[in-house]
């Protein structure tokens, strides 16, 4: 840290913290308008389905999505009980398991990212020209690689 914890850099962190909170909450909300699941289940998929093969560790699952490692492992019994992946025991590591999108999950994942699509733009992008977007971009790049800055 370059000084002393300044009030204009805990009113950012209050304005970031509530930001986010209210913004995915808004797009919840769409998807649950919308009768789709949570998004934390489009990003599990998401992150599965972009995987060679259509296949990730359920670590790599964590660490892509930041979830809480209980989350995720209940998330992920969800998901294969509703026929979205299934789970195998990681051939490297027997500790791990490797997740498979199913044909069923790469299709729910499809069809919700419209609604998620539009939910991003209504909520966020309307408010955002292209320099703001990439400024913000830049800026929050900063906060998780700090050498970026």
């Amino acid at each position: 840290m370059k000084g002393k914890l300044t009030p204009a850099v805990v009113e950012a962190w209050a304005s970031l913290v509530r930001t986010e909170r209210t913004l995915l909450d808004k797009v919840e909300e769409d998807l649950k308008r919308a009768r789709l699941p949570p998004l934390d289940w489009y990003h599990v998929l998401y992150e599965i389905d972009r995987s060679p093969k259509g296949m990730m560790r359920q670590t790599g699952v964590q660490d892509r999505t930041q979830l809480a490692q209980y989350n995720v492992c209940r998330l992920v019994d969800r998901l294969e009980r509703e026929g979205l992946v299934e789970r195998r025991q990681c051939e490297l590591d027997g500790r791990n398991n490797v997740l498979l999108i199913t044909a069923k999950g790469r299709a729910l994942r499809r069809s919700m990212w419209p609604v998620y699509a539009a939910a991003i733009e209504a909520h966020f992008g309307a408010h955002l020209g292209e320099g703001d977007a990439e400024q913000l971009a830049r800026l929050l790049s900063k906060l998780v690689r700090p050498e970026a800055g």
